[in-house]
């Protein structure tokens, strides 16, 4: 008999507020922060907020627009409920928080959910002139926004999918990080607009080292198909491509070092001197391209090789090819061994065929993705700031096979560069 009334008295002593679900209906007088005395009428995705009323306890389920909440009735007492904002966006949104009885009666309260911070990806154009429509990427750019392009004013942006919108690039607007600010709050782009950074070849004044390897190639004049004055071109919209080794068209090649004293880089210096390219893992190869929907490119990569001049440079003997033959330092055999690291750009994957409708467009290849061969197995030569010495843009199959489709694409290039994206 004692031990009955001990555990009865335990219950009561142990639990004096346990929670006890009510009936009726819930009211809700106004919300605040959960750490801190202040009425708010919206909140951030998975903020943690306080709901203050009457009889709370009545509420058997919480939505916020019509996203659950998740409710934990440690936190829930007749005049309080501690929740989180729910973390996923709404699919249909209502701004209201919804109160559900056990019996379905519904309470609506007025309160907004404002989605994370803006993020900022991309812009399609980083070389867009002034009154060209670019698409800026990213996440959480729900308009209505504000986009400010360094040196100009802010646009209002009303259409959003909430991971990109298209703007104007304004009048005014000047080389730097732009910003997008929405009811969340304010983001900054990693990359800048035109910029110059790291620049290697931009085929105009001191940066406009052409082709110096073991064809002659040289970029095109402006002649209004580029971004910013001169480029270079791929193909002539005749020459085919088909995946096979074709270097007098689809090749540009920058080797440092002269012929007679290979390792003299005043004239012809390194990649490495002339961009930083420390903690290249955080950084990318990016240059504007445009191919003529007239001239699609379908089915062949494009290598992007880097060298140290250990492995590549004008006089470097001792170099093996993928047969054991030592070859010279000039000779391109390189080119088909597994050493020198490079990237495949390969646009066309998911098509098999790919052009940018006649406009220019930024490309980035992180350069953690320099890291294979020939045949697109991993590099055998480590790859370190070194390794970025020389660089070979080549259309080629190289050592993989891919559905053959020929093609006489004309793929043009500009502001070749290295810079943190990141």
């Amino acid at each position: 008999m004692g031990l009955a009334v001990l555990a009865s008295s335990c219950k009561k002593v142990d639990y004096p507020d346990r929670f006890q679900p009510t009936s009726g209906i819930p009211s809700v007088t106004y919300v605040r922060y959960a750490d801190r005395d202040l009425i708010i009428d919206q909140a951030a995705m998975e903020e943690t907020i306080c709901i203050v009323g009457d009889n709370l306890t009545s509420v058997h389920d919480l939505y916020f627009n019509d996203q659950p909440a998740v409710l934990n009735t440690s936190y829930i007492t007749a005049h309080t409920m501690v929740v989180s904002v729910p973390k996923t966006l709404p699919t249909v949104t209502d701004d209201k928080i919804h109160l559900v009885t056990r019996d379905s009666s519904v309470v609506l309260y007025d309160f907004k959910v404002l989605p994370p911070v803006p993020k900022i990806t991309a812009l399609s154009n980083e070389w867009a002139p002034v009154g060209e429509t670019v698409t800026v990427k990213g996440s959480y750019l729900f308009a209505p926004l504000t986009v400010q392009f360094p040196g100009a004013d802010p646009v209002d942006v009303t259409s959003s999918t909430g991971d990109s919108f298209n703007v104007v690039v304004p009048a005014g607007a000047q080389p730097g990080k732009i910003k997008v600010t929405t009811a969340s709050g304010t983001a900054q782009s990693v990359f800048m607009y035109k910029d110059s950074r790291g620049m290697l070849f931009d085929f105009d004044g001191l940066t406009g080292l052409d082709n110096h390897g073991w064809n002659g190639h040289s970029s095109k004049d402006d002649d209004g198909n580029g971004i910013s004055g001169r480029y270079f071109q791929f193909g002539d919209g005749t020459a085919v491509l088909d995946g096979s080794w074709e270097e007098a068209n689809f090749s540009l090649v920058y080797w440092p070092g002269t012929w007679n004293t290979p390792e003299d880089y005043a004239d012809a210096p390194r990649l490495i001197d002339i961009a930083d390219f420390s903690g290249w893992q955080n950084k990318g190869l990016k240059f504007e391209m445009c191919v003529p929907s007239a001239n699609p490119w379908n089915n062949t990569p494009m290598q992007i090789v880097f060298g140290g001049v250990d492995l590549i440079t004008f006089g470097n003997a001792g170099i093996q090819d993928i047969y054991g033959n030592t070859v010279a330092g000039q000779n391109n055999t390189y080119m088909n061994g597994e050493a020198a690291p490079r990237a495949f750009y390969m646009p066309w994957e998911e098509t098999g065929t790919f052009d940018t409708a006649d406009k220019w467009i930024t490309v980035t290849i992180p350069l953690t993705e320099v890291n294979k061969g020939w045949s697109g197995t991993p590099a055998t030569q480590e790859v370190t700031e070194a390794s970025f010495s020389s660089i070979w843009f080549f259309i080629c199959n190289g050592g993989m096979s891919f559905p053959e489709a020929s093609c006489t694409p004309i793929i043009r290039i500009d502001n070749v560069r290295v810079v943190p994206i990141k």
